[in-house]
């Protein structure tokens, strides 16, 4: 579980919610048909800018904002470096069946028992890593959706709201639900994207960035394998493609 994440997201939206029970309680605050315009609306107009899989598919993605990452560059650097003496001392075989961190890594790796060259290892791990960079993007797509029609969702209520408002100024008692539907709407489409949507398309796309992090490594790795270079050689090129605070970390360590 991402400690950040999730008390970021409950934080946000606790704050809110308690200011509104401290100005008078939620009640006012909860209109149907305002909510019926803005999440109703924004849902089905994301709908229609994606395939029916992909919509899908980025709740299942927005789900991993809350999970802790278990790509650990650390770990992964002193794997590879493990597995590269190995490779030297007794040959490309005995990598056969060695537990590496995840599918990916474990894919490479058994590219390199099976015989596969540098070039041909790289060009097929990056295709994958593309593959995977579009996957990404086609679920990013539709949060970025709903973080873009939602404040239009609320403009569109807010002109519903006025448009009642305005054309039934004789009767007072509904002067009050059109002015509500007016203002909750911009209300509920200013949290969609700022407060719930916005937040979850940012970490996304470090997510996205971290793996590709991720991966650049693990291709860098196995092409130092597949060459015969030294461990302490495969370590620095390893270390040279993170970014310095990354870089510090892990000669600290080492």
């Amino acid at each position: 579980m991402d400690i950040a994440a999730l008390i970021g997201f409950i934080g946000a939206i606790g704050m809110i919610i308690g200011a509104m029970i401290f100005a008078g309680g939620v009640g006012p605050f909860i209109d149907i048909p305002s909510i019926l315009i803005v999440f109703g609306g924004t849902a089905f107009s994301a709908l229609s800018t994606t395939s029916m899989p992909a919509y899908l598919a980025s709740f299942k993605a927005m789900g991993q904002v809350f999970k802790a990452s278990k790509l650990q560059n650390d770990a992964l650097v002193k794997r590879m470096i493990e597995l590269s003496a190995i490779a030297r001392k007794d040959g490309m075989m005995a990598l056969e069946g060695q537990a590496v961190p995840d599918k990916f890594f474990e894919k490479g790796l058994q590219m390199l028992v099976d015989g596969a060259d540098e070039a041909k290892i790289v060009k097929l791990l990056k295709q994958e890593v593309k593959a995977m960079k579009s996957r990404h993007e086609s679920a990013q797509g539709v949060v970025k959706a709903w973080v873009d029609i939602g404040p239009a969702m609320g403009m569109i209520g807010t002109l519903i709201g006025l448009v009642l408002m305005l054309g039934n100024m004789s009767d007072v008692k509904a002067i009050g639900p059109a002015m509500a539907v007016a203002l909750l709407t911009t209300l509920y489409g200013a949290m969609v994207a700022n407060v719930i949507f916005g937040p979850i398309l940012t970490k996304l796309q470090s997510l996205t960035s971290g793996e590709l992090e991720y991966r650049a490594l693990v291709i860098e790795g196995l092409r130092g394998i597949a060459r015969g270079d030294s461990p302490r050689i495969i370590e620095d090129q390893m270390i040279a493609a993170l970014e310095p605070p990354a870089q510090a970390k892990l000669r600290a360590a080492a």
